[in-house]
């Protein structure tokens, strides 16, 4: 196996199963470990960071199969393979989201900050917008002695991602789909501000959906910071983040506004109505000063806006089956 083709199948794995295969597993983990080790590779430095950071995370995700108890949860199937952890079922509706890096401890523990701030400041009435932290705990490898912060969360039945609906729908979105998809998410940056937490990685991939109830719960809170302070990091892979956040400026409400309005304009694609559009590039102004600073206020700016354009609301099903 070439290293470019490893890397390219570590990147697109979201389960053991799509990464290790499930005739012969080990067999699979040898070849990719060939392909990927450091003292095998390409002098090309972007190839080397990008095999670098496949190697790690295949030895990360093959270790895990090996432990079957961090704390007191026994490991069960990998569920799903986020931006720098991976989350795997514990039983009783509970993900553990292990990090593949120790040197993400800090952003494990911001996303347990952030919703414990959230739950205890926030309106009871939105708190299902939100993970629920059931448990946070470090955790120590005894093979190589590193320590891991470790989040148990709260998971449901049924959601799905942003990534996924696009893909559902390659055209774009009906606007009026994206309307609810759009409210609710004004709802939970409005809970979140108001406990005075920025989401900062309000992207695509964070936002999940339950078409049938229109739900959405906004997850991921590892990049989240206090309103006023910096977002600790970058999330490879989109392009999207503010001017504040590249340049390691203070960070505040329109953060989270700028990059929630990427999304749902990037969901309409050609289909956005031209007052929907407006809105939304209204959104996105390039100073953070310039942005609208209140997701409630917003909210019902929005609301006008669909209320011109399509009269009074009225529910509309939506399924992932165009």
């Amino acid at each position: 196996m070439r290293t470019t083709e490893a890397i390219r199948l570590v990147a697109a794995a979201r389960t053991d199963a799509d990464l290790f295969g499930v005739d012969q597993p080990a067999h699979r983990y040898r070849e990719l470990v060939a392909a990927l080790h450091p003292d095998r590779l390409p002098t090309d430095p972007a190839v080397r960071a990008e095999a670098t950071e496949a190697f790690i995370n295949v030895t990360t995700r093959w270790k895990a199969r090996q432990v079957t108890v961090v704390g007191d949860y026994r490991l069960g199937a990998l569920a799903h393979s986020g931006d720098l952890a991976d989350l795997y079922d514990v039983g009783d509706d509970r993900l553990l989201k292990l990090p593949r890096r120790p040197g993400d401890n800090d952003l494990m523990a911001r996303e347990a900050h952030a919703l414990r701030t959230i739950a205890e400041r926030g309106d009871p009435r939105y708190l299902p917008y939100v993970p629920r932290l059931v448990d946070a705990f470090r955790h120590r490898d005894t093979a190589t002695g590193a320590e891991r912060r470790i989040n148990v969360l709260a998971t449901a039945p049924g959601l799905h991602d942003l990534d996924e609906v696009r893909r559902a729908y390659p055209d774009g979105l009906d606007a009026r789909d994206v309307a609810w998809m759009w409210r609710r998410l004004l709802v939970v940056l409005g809970l979140a501000h108001r406990a005075g937490v920025v989401h900062g990685a309000v992207l695509p991939r964070h936002v999940l959906i339950e078409p049938d109830a229109h739900g959405v719960v906004l997850i991921d809170w590892c990049f989240s910071a206090a309103i006023g302070s910096t977002i600790p990091a970058l999330v490879p892979g989109h392009g999207w983040d503010p001017e504040e956040v590249v340049e390691k400026r203070p960070c505040g409400p329109g953060t989270d506004i700028a990059m929630a309005s990427h999304c749902m304009s990037w969901l309409m694609g050609p289909r956005a109505p031209r007052e929907l559009d407006a809105f939304a590039r209204g959104c996105r102004q390039r100073s953070l000063a310039k942005r609208p600073d209140d997701a409630w206020l917003l909210l019902r700016e929005l609301d006008q806006v669909l209320d011109r354009l399509y009269g009074p609301r009225t529910f509309r099903p939506f399924t992932l089956t165009p």
